[in-house]
């Protein structure tokens, strides 16, 4: 199990203070990106990813938040990422956005929010590499735990118990102990990370609270 410090931010600037701090200490980083229609909250946009001049020295998934994923998957690709995941609850044909990344040999994730039943998403389950479980209702940092994911996860566990699964938001060191008893791969921290006075403290905390 690690710990994934999940970035999120509308300034170039900030993405990129937060990326090279990131990979000082981790070797799995998350890219937040929201649009504004899918969740309010609006992330760095396509040209501002574009324009950004950066060799990846680790591995990057994209999360997107977003009503038009597919748009996101080549500059992500040229960028460096290896995995993009999005949301289940988008209007459009999942299997054809699963379709669509894999052409571009990158790993597919589906994020589930807050509000949705396994039973919903269960015929995508082995169609994906991995599943992350929302605890917050997406798009902002400091979002406040919702506990009833971790009965959602106790659900999957049951059906799947060898996929690989993680959760996003709100995790800190008050309730590592709970999420990571569940057995999932990875735990997405955003704020818990990158709003302390020291990231790489408070990633090696979480880190090793969990072992």
């Amino acid at each position: 199990m690690r710990i994934v410090p999940a970035i999120l931010t509308s300034s170039p600037e900030e993405f990129l203070a937060f990326l090279k701090k990131a990979e000082e200490f981790s070797p799995h980083n998350q890219i937040d990106i929201t649009d504004g229609e899918f969740v309010p909250s609006l992330s760095i946009n396509i040209a501002q990813l574009e324009s950004l001049n950066y060799q990846v020295k680790s591995f990057i998934e994209a999360h997107l938040m977003v009503e038009e994923p597919l748009s996101w998957v080549k500059p992500f690709c040229e960028f460096g990422a290896k995995r993009i995941i999005f949301h289940f609850e988008i209007r459009k044909d999942k299997e054809e956005i699963i379709r669509e990344i894999r052409k571009s040999g990158l790993e597919v994730g589906l994020a589930i929010n807050p509000s949705t039943q396994v039973k919903e998403f269960s015929y995508l389950v082995d169609k994906v590499d991995t599943i992350l479980f929302m605890s917050v209702e997406p798009g902002f940092y400091g979002s406040k735990f919702i506990p009833n994911t971790l009965d959602k996860i106790r659900e999957f566990k049951k059906f799947w118990p060898n996929k690989p699964i993680g959760v996003d938001g709100g995790i800190n060191l008050s309730n590592l102990k709970e999420v990571t008893s569940l057995g999932v791969d990875f735990i997405c921290v955003g704020s818990a990370i990158f709003k302390s006075k020291d990231p790489k403290k408070s990633y090696q905390e979480l880190s090793s609270f969990q072992r």
